[in-house]
This record gives C-alpha cells, structure tokens and sequence, in this order.
C-alpha cells in the first residue's frame, strides 16, 4: 500500500523526502511503469542473431572504470556540496521508487540539453549543463525521475552498449559488410530504446506527480524556454496532426525520420504520457495496487507477451497514420487493396474503396468479411 508523507523516510538511509506532498511506492516493480511494446522490443532484441555473443563479448570489454573516472575527473558530482537541489531530487526520485542504492549523478558541461543513464555494474545518471539550465524545479525533477525509472529497469547496460556500438560501427564503416551486423545490432537497440524512453516518461511521472511539469519539460527540449510563447494543448495537437496527417508517403517517411534516434519525437511522448495519466491504470497505481518486486520471479513469460501484442493490436486499431489504418483494412479482409494502396500513396480516394463503386466482390453472399471498414472500431483513444 502507498502512503502519503510530509516526514522523513523511515528506515531507508535516505536523509531527505520530497518538498511537497508525493505519494510513495514501496517495493515497486519495474513492470508497473513499463511500456508493453518496451518489454517486446527487448525481448526480440534478445531474439536478434547475434545479439548474445556480441553482449557477451562487450559486457568484458567495455571500459566501465575508464568511464566512471571520466565523469569523475572532467564533471561535477553531485552531492549535498554540490548541485545540492539535484542531489535533494535524486534521494527523492530513489526514495518514491525504492530505489535502495541511490546511483551517483554527475553535471557534464554540454549547452545541449540531455541526460542518460549509463553503466554496466552500476548505473551513472549524468545531466547536461543545458537541461539544467533549462528546467524548472518540477520539470528537473520528472527527469530526474525518468533517469532512476531507466535504473530500474536495468536499462543502464543496454544503453552503454548502444553508444559503444554506435562508435564502433563508425570507425568500422570502411570494412566492406564490417559494420552490416553491428548495424543491425544498433537499430534493433534504438528501436528498443525509443520505447524505453515511454517507460521511463512514465517513472518520471511517478516521481513528480505533476503531469503538467512532464508536458512542459518536453515542450522545453522540442522548444526551448520560451514557456509563455507556448501552449500545451496546441503541443498535443501537434502530435495528432503528426499521427494523422498526410498519406501513405508520409508514414513512410515517419518511419525513415525516426530510425536514426534514440528518443521518440517529444511530441509523441507527451501525446503518450498524457494517454497514460488519464488511463485506469495509472490511478490503480496511484490508489497503492501495483506490481511488487518480490512477485517479478512468479512472472510469467507468455503473459508479458500477450499484453505486448493486445498493445501493439490495440495501437494499429486506433491509430490515425496512414499506413497502420491500411495495416488495419488488410487485417479486417477490407476489399480493393490495390485501389486502397494507390489512395493512400496519392492521397486521393481508391477505386473500389467506398460504397461498392468498384468491381464486384467474387465471393458469395457472406464470406466472413466485414462490409464496412474498420478505421471506426472501437473509442478513439488516441493521442489528444
């Protein structure tokens, strides 16, 4: 059960509590805030040829101390001396997660704004000078929040191989087919990535309990500070127009624009987050019923599964983007695909596609198909 608390934490060894009112979650589990397509990424990131030998054989290699004595030697860590107010977020953000060992955090001079959570043994939580000097207090602290969720999770070692591999694939890019199986490694990473980025946003939340400090912490990054030029809700529509518009075209260039990043489009991830803040789910958590840590070995497999494939299902059914509704027609036996497909690349109607218009159907009086088409099935639940 969840408890409320203005007093200091017992028997946590952490000396300080959130500023204001939070709700707590103790013994939590990393399942309670995951995103189901997060979970199916990994697992068929695991599934990848290769993937086992190359984790293996980088997970001796890589060079951990050196990074550890990098940040200590060229950045400022964070303690009560020190970014004293980041250091008051962090023993927060470990406190409401339970998180028992509090990572060590470090400000790294970088205009950009950007944080990460890294390491093999251990995470590192390390936070650009430019976010810092972004954010407000709130907004800093679903951040930070967001960094102890990829803790958590144990999503460290999976990103520390990313940026190595990301390297690595550079310098071997002259090799004729030498960097075709790395490359293959690092867009099924970033593609795992991106999704634990939506995990993550929602530990965030967790921590901060303040779903408006989430949203305008993402519109800073997409926009910079410039809060009073800017509004949340135009912001989200972005994000359904972003869904929604243009035709087949479009969604393939979605998906092009996407490959090379780590982090999904920050107006997506709002879009995202705020679907989940408003879902029974998240005040299920909030109300103290939630996945424990101690329940995570009686998991079972096939059941991760399932809900990773009803989300992904769900997702296609009520999504907007062109290419999942056409993903959606085929699912559901939707005639004409041929005239459906050039509609959808032209942006123009498809011959065949609406009331019967093009040539009749071959089969007989009920084959099992439904007449009309599926794009309204169901709540549109959707990004708002």
């Amino acid at each position: 059960m969840t408890d409320d608390h203005n007093g200091g934490p017992e028997n946590t060894g952490h000396e300080h509590v959130p500023s204001r009112q939070r709700r707590r979650f103790p013994g939590i589990s990393s399942r309670t805030y995951e995103h189901p397509a997060d979970r199916s990424a990994l697992v068929a990131l695991r599934k990848l040829s290769g993937f086992d030998t190359v984790f293996k054989a980088l997970s001796g290699l890589l060079p951990e101390r050196s990074l550890r004595l990098l940040f200590l030697s060229d950045s400022v860590r964070v303690s009560e001396a020190q970014f004293a107010h980041l250091n008051t977020m962090l023993l927060d953000a470990c406190y409401i997660l339970d998180l028992e060992k509090v990572p060590p955090m470090y400000v790294n001079q970088d205009p950009v704004p950007n944080a990460m959570c890294i390491g093999l043994d251990e995470p590192i939580i390390v936070v650009t000078t430019g976010l810092v000097e972004l954010l407000d207090e709130e907004e800093m602290r679903a951040v930070v929040g967001h960094e102890v969720g990829h803790a958590l999770s144990g999503h460290s070692v999976y990103r520390t191989i990313l940026l190595f591999l990301t390297g690595l694939a550079l310098k071997v890019a002259w090799i004729p087919l030498g960097n075709v199986a790395i490359m293959a490694i690092v867009t099924a990473l970033r593609e795992w990535f991106r999704k634990s980025e939506l995990s993550a946003d929602r530990a965030g939340l967790l921590v901060g309990q303040d779903l408006r400090a989430s949203m305008r912490g993402l519109m800073k990054i997409a926009g910079g500070n410039h809060l009073h030029e800017m509004n949340v809700d135009a912001f989200l529509a972005q994000a359904e127009e972003y869904e929604a518009g243009g035709d087949l075209r479009d969604s393939v260039l979605k998906i092009l624009n996407v490959l090379p990043r780590t982090h999904p489009f920050t107006t997506v991830r709002a879009a995202e987050l705020k679907k989940w803040a408003e879902s029974r789910d998240y005040q299920r958590i909030m109300d103290g019923h939630y996945p424990r840590r101690d329940e995570d070995k009686d998991t079972s497999v096939s059941d991760s599964f399932r809900q990773s494939a009803s989300s992904y299902a769900d997702n296609v059914r009520n999504s907007k983007d062109p290419l999942m509704k056409l993903v959606s027609d085929i699912a559901g036996g939707a005639g004409d695909l041929g005239g459906k497909l050039r509609g959808k690349f032209t942006g123009q109607p498809g011959q065949g596609g609406q009331g019967g218009q093009g040539p009749k159907e071959q089969s007989g009086p009920d084959d099992g198909r439904p007449d009309a088409r599926p794009d309204g099935e169901g709540p549109d639940d959707g990004a708002k």
